[in-house]
């Protein structure tokens, strides 16, 4: 549904097709920041007489995967709207989309595939990198693969990828790449350091492995947890979209309850804003169910109700299980027994720091409104208790009726592809059926009992894995797509950073990235704006929806697209792997045949219709007992495993319950390191316009700035502007304070984004980077990292 009907302009019209001219067309005016240019010198001005030629295309700034019209005059771009067709952009895009021009023309990006000359590595070392052609390239990187796989020992090859891919490139190209190979090692994805907490919730109580979608434009009520919808969740764009409808011109107008650490754009737009403790999201969404039981506001059409119809919640009472008939969920009266009959919000309210009352009005007002969502992210999940606070808020959603209903959650509905050009299966020789790949470990140790028997990814372990030789073995050759790690995961200077310096290192960025200035070889991408890809939407409304990335331009650099880059190497190597490679032949040539599909299966999502129970346990509620379980059968699977590595119950291990999180650091102040709405995936670090625009969302000029409250500068003798050190047990980093009563007294928060020591003339040196004083630890059950945990000291500098 296109909620928001938009119009060009007649100035967008000018500017889209040069007539404006190119200062207007290019340029975004005063946000610019003082001599700051990073446009190359292939980026020229258009003349305002040639033709211009729009491009229908996918944005890649974020995973929202906006449709974009990309304007061409002359062969180069200059300007980037959102697509006035196109489901999620409606003709808008986010202040991150228009870009994109300066990420294909940045003056920094490589040029072409590269070798390094200098042996040594480090932040201080120049890599000397040397242009070589594509074919040395490919045979540099076929002959070192050969070489590993002919001494068995092609579990020494781990591919590293991270977001911005389509199906095309993941399940037809790096996963049977890795297969074929033999390794077990690729791929590792990026999912650790991103949401694989709130994944694992929702599998542990309704079966799906995967995220919600959302049906905002029919809910009344909205409570978030650690979710800033206005700044950084997915999809952004859409989701303002769909903010400014709930807000302004639905009726009833959708109430809003929004729970963080500070007073962000979400919390200062709510209704209802609860500043909480870090990590305590879980012991409010708990105390939430008590009051929605004791008062009798659950969906009893879902749930269920008691046999005579008197409510017999009441605080502290133990209940027959007998005397409840459950529907469409499990475990309900075990999960008060056990747990929530002592959950009051008065409990609550000794662990949140919120106030009893605040908690219970909110319960009311979410428990007595219809349809209502209950959702969350990082903040509530980044913990070591990150996966039970994930069940405990899911749970609200089963219990006001929320799960596949109008105005509440379901879950994204997969394109209906075609085959790819071929089928892995039928290229699996000896050695990749059973060679010795198959007797090794993981290196992240995910899935092994003695490291992550139940996560999906864990790439923050690797650089410390393969540092001590944990999983039995070093590796010999790191390949790296879409992913930064040396950068982007906790206490890196001490693990990946000093892991790569003993690895083969093959970078595909385009962009001289930190991972980049420890490559060993440089196969630099095509840009999203050079680029031919599938792109399958991230959860958004639930039904299925494909798009398709093409390039607005040639590749302005001998640049390739990775997926090419990957068959080409696959190509060359010995056996059936390369046969499969070959029959692949092109992204292009996948991507076509993968569209096949549509012509017998437009991908009709099923749920208009009645179903039966056993297509409900098929389809919808993928648990043991085809219900919503308030105690999961999934963890009840690996219940030896969890409490022998959590020590948590035997009573309450596979229930939402309450448990303190584990803080590390060392300091008496929490430190949470949010992101804004102009992190792109990191990709925006290099652009003077983004750092412009980054800097009315954190206050700060030429870097971020830390918020903190009054009470703790009084204390600790500095003022609002003075530069701070902040501390751990794991380092320290300066930033200038933001004093501001609209933190919590217990809490500094300083925005994750600045701090890189490479990826371009303007990233370099800015600010401080935060996850170089973050302890490295992870929840256990999900395999999350836990960046929301640390504890820091603070004094002025």
């Amino acid at each position: 549904m296109n909620i928001l009907k938009s119009k060009v302009s007649r100035r967008r019209f000018l500017q889209a097709t040069g007539t404006a001219g190119a200062a207007g067309a290019v340029g975004l005016g005063g946000t610019q920041l003082d001599g700051f240019s990073t446009l190359s010198k292939a980026h020229a001005a258009v003349e305002s007489s040639a033709a211009t030629v729009v491009t229908k295309s996918i944005c890649a700034q974020c995973p929202a995967r906006c449709g974009i019209d990309v304007y061409t005059t002359n062969g180069k771009v200059h300007a980037i709207y959102g697509s006035n067709d196109h489901p999620i952009a409606n003709g808008k895009l986010c202040p991150k989309g228009h870009l994109g021009t300066y990420m294909l023309y940045d003056a920094d990006r490589f040029k072409g595939p590269m070798k390094r000359a200098n042996p040594q590595k480090g932040r201080d070392q120049d890599p000397k990198f040397v242009p070589i052609s594509w074919d040395e390239a490919y045979k540099i990187v076929a002959d070192r693969l050969n070489a590993l796989r002919d001494k068995g020992e092609s579990h020494r090859f781990g591919l590293f990828f991270g977001r911005g891919w389509g199906a095309s490139d993941v399940g037809v190209n790096i996963v049977p790449f890795g297969q074929l190979y033999g390794s077990p090692n690729a791929p590792i994805g990026h999912s650790s350091i991103c949401s694989d907490g709130s994944v694992l919730a929702k599998q542990c109580t309704d079966g799906n492995a995967s995220y919600n979608s959302y049906d905002y434009a029919h809910a009344n009520a909205l409570f978030m947890f650690g979710a800033n919808f206005l700044e950084a969740f997915r999809p952004y764009n859409n989701n303002m979209q769909q903010w400014g409808y709930m807000r302004g011109v639905k009726t009833p107008k959708t109430h809003v309850i929004a729970v963080d650490v500070h007073m962000n754009q979400t919390l200062s737009a709510s209704d209802c804003a609860l500043i909480i403790k870090p990590g305590t999201d879980g012991a409010l969404a708990l105390a939430v169910a008590h009051v929605i039981l004791t008062e009798g506001l659950w969906e009893k059409s879902f749930v269920g109700d008691f046999k005579d119809g008197v409510n017999k919640f009441k605080t502290g009472a133990v209940l027959d299980e007998k005397e409840f008939n459950e529907k469409w969920v499990k475990g309900l009266i075990q999960w008060w027994n056990t747990e929530l009959k002592d959950r009051s919000p008065k409990w609550a309210e000794s662990v949140t720091t919120l106030s009893a009352e605040s908690i219970t009005a909110a319960a009311r007002e979410f428990g007595s409104t219809r349809p209502a969502i209950a959702l969350f992210e990082r903040g509530a999940h980044n913990h070591t208790n990150g996966v039970l606070n994930g069940m405990a808020i899911h749970s609200l959603n089963a219990l006001v009726g929320s799960l596949f209903a109008e105005g509440g959650l379901a879950y994204q509905m997969g394109p209906a592809y075609g085959p790819a050009p071929a089928d892995p299966k039928d290229f699996m020789d000896d050695y990749a059926k059973d060679g010795p790949h198959k007797k090794v470990k993981r290196i992240d140790l995910k899935g092994d009992e003695a490291g992550y028997l139940m996560a999906k990814n864990m790439i923050q372990e690797v650089g410390k894995n393969h540092l001590s030789g944990a999983a039995g073995y070093k590796l010999d050759t790191a390949m790296f797509y879409m992913t930064n790690p040396v950068f982007s995961t906790a206490n890196a200077a001490k693990e990946w950073e000093e892991a790569v310096k003993s690895m083969f290192v093959i970078d595909t960025s385009p962009f001289p990235s930190e991972i980049a200035m420890m490559a060993d070889l440089i196969l630099p991408d095509n840009t999203y704006l050079e680029r031919f890809q599938d792109a399958p939407t991230y959860p958004f409304q639930g039904w299925p929806l494909a798009q398709l990335r093409v390039p607005a331009v040639k590749p302005v650099y001998d640049t390739k697209t990775f997926a090419d880059v990957l068959i080409q190497i696959g190509s060359r190597i010995k056996g059936p792997t390369s046969d499969y490679f070959k029959k692949l032949g092109s992204a292009e040539n996948i991507v076509r045949h993968m569209a096949k599909g549509f012509e017998a299966n437009s991908g009709d999502n099923g749920w208009n219709k009645p179903m039966k129970a056993d297509e409900v346990k098929a389809k919808l509620l993928k648990t043991d007992s085809g219900k919503f379980e308030f105690v999961s059968s999934y963890m009840e699977h690996k219940k030896d495993w969890i409490l022998k590595t959590t020590g948590r119950s035997a009573e309450k291990y596979n229930m939402p319950h309450w448990e303190e999180p584990k803080y590390t650091g060392g300091g008496d102040l929490h430190f949470i390191t949010p992101k804004t709405a102009m992190h792109a995936e990191g990709r925006t670090a290099n652009i003077p316009h983004a750092i412009a625009l980054f800097q009315p969302a954190a206050g700060g000029k030429r870097q971020a700035v830390a918020e903190v409250h009054p009470s703790v500068a009084k204390a600790k003798g500095f003022k609002d502007g003075d530069r701070i050190k902040i501390k751990s047990s794991a380092g320290e980093i300066f930033a200038i304070a933001r004093v501001t009563e609209l933190t919590s007294p217990d809490t500094v928060v300083l925005p994750f984004e600045h701090g890189h020591w490479a990826w371009g003339r303007w990233a370099k040196g800015r600010g401080a980077h935060v996850d170089e004083i973050l302890v490295q630890q992870s929840d256990r059950i999900s395999g999350m990292q836990t960046f929301y945990t640390g504890k820091v000291t603070v004094e002025r500098a």
